[in-house]
């Protein structure tokens, strides 16, 4: 395959900035509403080399907003339709597909096998967030984190911002505060939005992932995905 299916990047970056990417390693940890999107984004960049990591299958409640949920993927593991889609769009990708939810040790050694020069975090439960935010930095590892895009509606409220700087998101809030627990108050870029959450779209259902369902539209989750992206193309080429 050749690479002019790159020719419009290279005309806005150029060249030099072009093989930057493609020479770089991106983590991508999360394929839901907001990793999909920004897995492809990535890689639609021409990102060089890839890990993607997600232990979910492809349920019916995902398809209003999460890129590979369709009738025909349902039931399917969510890496095995991502990394077909991603081989698609560039078969030269490396690829690398962990089909599991990182926890504790395993993430550890996830993210000691690679060489990243980023990592983005769209894990949706608390704990391995935090796992993989505060391990990402005591490795000197960039990270991007996304925040929540549930209960949300207007997309001009979304904002990049070091962690130190989120507010009104219930997420950051309970992110800051486990991460100031561990000595962790600034050094991660995450993307938020301030925007109120109606308390009519959120209902508790315990699950072995999470300990409630917030009502989601179509475009908010995709949308924190391409601002994920754009903080881990921007930072691989201001490197």
């Amino acid at each position: 395959m050749n690479t002019e299916w790159l020719s419009r990047t290279e005309l806005l970056l150029g060249n030099t900035k072009l093989d930057k990417l493609k020479n770089s390693h991106v983590l991508v940890v999360g394929l839901g509403g907001v990793g999909a999107y920004a897995a492809e984004q990535l890689c639609r960049a021409g990102v060089g080399e890839m890990t993607i990591v997600d232990g979910d299958d492809i349920e019916i409640t995902n398809i209003n907003r999460q890129l590979p949920a369709s009738i025909s993927n349902l039931g399917k593991d969510k890496t095995k339709v991502m990394g077909e889609r991603l081989l698609d769009i560039n078969p030269n990708l490396k690829l690398n597909i962990i089909n599991e939810y990182l926890r504790d040790k395993r993430m550890i050694e996830v993210l000691q096998e690679g060489k990243y020069d980023y990592v983005l975090d769209a894990i949706d439960t608390l704990a391995p967030k935090i796992f993989l935010i505060y391990h990402s930095l005591k490795y000197n590892l960039k990270i991007v984190s996304a925040m929540g895009a549930g209960g949300k509606m207007d997309p001009t409220k979304i904002q990049i911002a070091d962690i130190s700087k989120s507010y009104n998101c219930k997420l950051a809030r309970m992110l800051r505060k486990k991460l100031h627990q561990l000595g962790v108050h600034e050094g991660v870029q995450v993307v938020f939005s301030p925007e109120d959450v109606s308390k009519n779209a959120v209902v508790i259902a315990e699950s072995k992932n999470k300990k409630s369902n917030v009502g989601t539209i179509s475009y908010m989750p995709p949308l924190f995905g391409c601002f994920c992206s754009s903080v881990v193309i921007n930072g691989l080429l201001a490197d």
